[in-house]
């Protein structure tokens, strides 16, 4: 890629509070801008994060023909450190959540085409509750949620030979189900999904690394109920360093196989997830069973602004 200006963001998900949730870096690319996957490697594997996203707009959004898109419509690619990915939730989140503060978008939904087919993003406003009165939240003080429309990754139960051993995380810990999930087209393979009989327990959990990477398949959902009282219905943490991502802060596509999981289990289509890692993030789900798709909604915060140079 020709040397030029890039304008990026650095923005936290799955949070309204900066330096908790999930960072992304999101580098925002003309329609003319020439990207290789090279250099869009290099570039994710200069931030260092869990996730890079690539934003260049779509020629459906521009008009001219019949399949032009109704709404402001770009394409959308997720690089980790190490590899490009099939779907990323909170890169996704915070690209729409760039687009939306930036003033690169009008109005309040967005389409991406991506590895995993068009996915849609809607600006949510928050309502604050003022006495007797509910008021939108404007000017600068504005506050919005963005949902996310993204399919169902579903699980199915492991033969006895895909059943991993992990010892050292684990620690003594019991397990209540391990299943995986179901993929196609991604060459790392499946995640397995750890359901643990404790949520203070996994949230206290010290992984062995080294053991998980040793480990068949792509990454490890480790999940368990929610303490009572803790206004959320399950817990959640993520942890995939083949990916050069030893623990995901927040993982939303981790959670379109966990709320349909959790949705069977607890007969609620509902749910209020937290992802117990250090720095911790907060998910509103709804399963659609009958379009197969979860809705994903969170909030987001700009922490950086810049622009790359290389």
């Amino acid at each position: 890629m020709a040397k030029r200006a890039v304008r990026y963001a650095v923005v936290d998900a799955f949070t309204d509070t900066p330096f908790k949730g999930n960072p992304a870096a999101v580098c925002f690319l003309g329609e003319e801008e020439e990207a290789d996957d090279e250099w869009m490697q290099a570039v994710a594997k200069e931030f260092n994060i869990s996730e890079t996203a690539f934003l260049i707009p779509s020629a459906s959004s521009s008009g001219g023909s019949a399949a032009a898109s109704l709404y402001p419509r770009f394409l959308l690619r997720w690089f980790t450190p190490v590899a490009e990915v099939n779907l990323c939730g909170h890169a996704t989140l915070a690209s729409a959540h760039f687009l939306f503060t930036s003033g690169a978008v009008q109005g309040a939904l967005v389409e991406f085409d991506t590895r995993s087919g068009t996915l849609t993003t809607k600006k949510v406003e928050k309502i604050q509750n003022l006495g007797s009165l509910k008021q939108y939240i404007k000017g600068d003080e504005q506050k919005f949620s963005i949902e996310l429309d993204f399919p169902i990754i579903e699980v199915r139960d492991c033969d006895s030979t895909d059943i991993p051993s992990i010892p050292l995380t684990l620690n003594g810990l019991s397990t209540v189900n391990v299943q995986k999930t179901v993929t196609t087209g991604d060459p790392i393979g499946s995640n397995i999904l750890v359901e643990l009989s404790s949520g203070k327990d996994l949230a206290n959990i010290k992984p062995d690394f080294g053991e998980l990477e040793r480990c068949s398949g792509r990454g490890f959902i480790m999940t368990a109920l929610a303490p009572p009282g803790t206004g959320f219905d399950f817990f959640t943490r993520f942890f995939c360093p083949k990916l050069g991502i030893n623990e995901d802060p927040v993982c939303g596509s981790a959670h379109c196989a966990l709320a349909p999981y959790w949705s069977r289990k607890l007969g609620k289509h509902k749910l209020r997830a937290y992802q117990a890692s250090p720095r911790g993030g907060i998910l509103d789900l709804e399963v659609d069973g009958e379009r197969k798709r979860v809705l994903i909604r969170g909030e987001a915060v700009t922490v950086m602004t810049g622009t790359l140079l290389a």
